[in-house]
């Protein structure tokens, strides 16, 4: 059983900047066999730093896993757009060299953030920035598949598909020791000396803890009602041109859309507080009528969708489990990514504080006790979804109709930030600043940063 060290604290919030970079060399013994239970992009980055710790380590997925860069039934959210933040593209690359070459050697596009991205904020387009940003584009499968690709060429590795997770494997009550899982052939026991939860905002480890005499980690839930619909169009070869436009009261619809591999685009209609972009074509289309920009419109006129099937995806909620606050905890267990935190998806966070938590861990792995593990990670990777979760729900609390626990501050924040913004329509060194917080390479403070703070709060334009 894990307890928490007396006089422990919490570190400061991270970013790409603040986290140590990933170093193979910090894990000098290895042993042993590891289990983690989803092969998410949390579950696959999770396996990567496992290997450096553990002798064999078991990646179990429920779904059969394709080939193809497809969406599978386990990630319904797969088939809307993905993007990757600054943050996600320097670990992935650290972890997995020449990530970002396989990327685009599979078809991924990179594009300037600061100036082929048009984000339309307080009632214009944010000016393009004074430095590039290069931002990888391609569909959430496409990312997904290059991540396996990359885990399951790895010595050690073992990934078993078509494996439901039944339960865990524990002693006496204070370790899990493995997990039960189910195949086509019945039930089988898989001893592991450490498991990982990767199951997503479904994990089942909350449940199971109540029911073995721990405590359950208190949920901070902030209601925003979102619901995604995402049409497939044709794409130029040589076409860049990415918008991004949030919902802004009283408006409550939004769009973003992005080049993907093959030619084609993502678009993706936004409504929030129980605005319901349709899924027919004809609807579709005055949905992006009704938006504040042509632009929109006039993609859908110029380009034909690849099908008329357009995909629905509903987000009632963040959620986020406080796992760093519990004071016991199971040897042998860690839980992760959208398990710990799920967030407002169109901020495009989720695969970025995956890979971040990802680097926590290994942090953890290198310089925590093994029966430490678990509780010294949690503080870590709280240190990375802290700064995403105020991000995102800080932002949802514009709107009156989001409930839930509101971070202390929340409302000056988004005055400033709204301010901020509309002078950003004319100031690029403004829009920089803001677009390398949402990219997760700075941390919000910076936009307070005296410098800063000048160009905002100086009257004029």
């Amino acid at each position: 059983m894990c307890s928490r060290p007396e006089g422990a604290v919490r570190g400061r919030q991270m970013t790409v900047t603040t986290v140590p970079r990933y170093d193979p060399d910090r894990i000098a013994e290895r042993g042993g066999h590891a289990v983690v239970v989803g092969a998410s992009m949390a579950g696959l980055v999770a396996t990567r730093v496992l290997v450096d710790r553990f002798e064999t380590v078991t990646l179990v997925e429920r779904d059969s896993l394709p080939e193809d860069a497809v969406a599978r039934p386990g990630t319904p959210q797969a088939r809307h757009i993905h993007v990757m933040q600054t943050a996600g593209q320097a670990t992935l690359e650290d972890l997995f060299s020449g990530y970002g070459e396989e990327l685009i050697g599979a078809g991924a596009l990179v594009i300037d953030l600061a100036s082929d991205l048009a984000v339309y904020e307080e009632g214009d387009f944010l000016a393009d920035g004074p430095t590039r940003i290069p931002m990888y584009c391609a569909s959430r499968p496409l990312f997904e598949r290059i991540t396996r690709r990359r885990v399951a060429t790895l010595d050690r590795v073992t990934i078993r598909d078509g494996c439901q997770f039944v339960d865990y494997l524990v002693d006496d009550g204070t370790a899990v020791e493995g997990v039960i899982v189910r195949t086509g052939g019945g039930e089988r026991e898989i001893e592991a000396e450490l498991v990982v939860d990767a199951t997503g905002r479904t994990s089942r480890t909350p449940a199971w803890l109540e029911r073995h005499g721990y405590p359950s980690p208190t949920t901070d839930e902030v209601y925003i009602d979102l619901t995604y619909s995402t049409a497939v169009l044709e794409r130029p070869a040589e076409s860049r041109r990415s918008f991004f436009l949030m919902p802004n009261p009283p408006r409550t619809r939004g769009c973003g859309t992005f080049p993907i591999e093959h030619g084609r685009r993502l678009l993706t209609l936004v409504g929030v507080h129980g605005d319901r972009p349709p899924t027919d074509p004809e609807g579709f289309v005055e949905y992006a009528a009704s938006l504040p920009i042509p632009d929109i419109e006039r993609l859908l006129e110029e380009h034909a969708l690849v099908s008329e099937e357009i995909a629905h995806y509903r987000f009632p909620a963040n959620r986020r489990r406080r796992y760093e606050d519990l004071e016991r905890f199971p040897a042998g267990l860690i839980v992760v990514g959208d398990a710990i935190a799920s967030f407002n998806p169109i901020y495009g966070q989720g695969m970025s504080v995956a890979a971040l938590e990802a680097l926590q861990l290994h942090h953890a792995l290198a310089t925590e006790r093994s029966d430490e593990v678990a509780l010294g990670f949690f503080e870590r990777a709280a240190d990375v979804v802290d700064d995403a979760w105020r991000l995102a729900v800080g932002s949802d609390f514009q709107f009156q109709r989001t409930t839930g626990p509101k971070p202390f501050g929340t409302d000056l924040v988004n005055l400033y930030v709204a301010r901020l913004n509309r002078k950003a329509q004319t100031d690029g060194r403004l829009a920089e600043a803001f677009n390398r917080v949402v990219t997760m390479e700075n941390r919000p403070t910076s936009l307070f940063r005296p410098a800063i703070a000048w160009r905002v709060l100086t009257p004029g334009s």
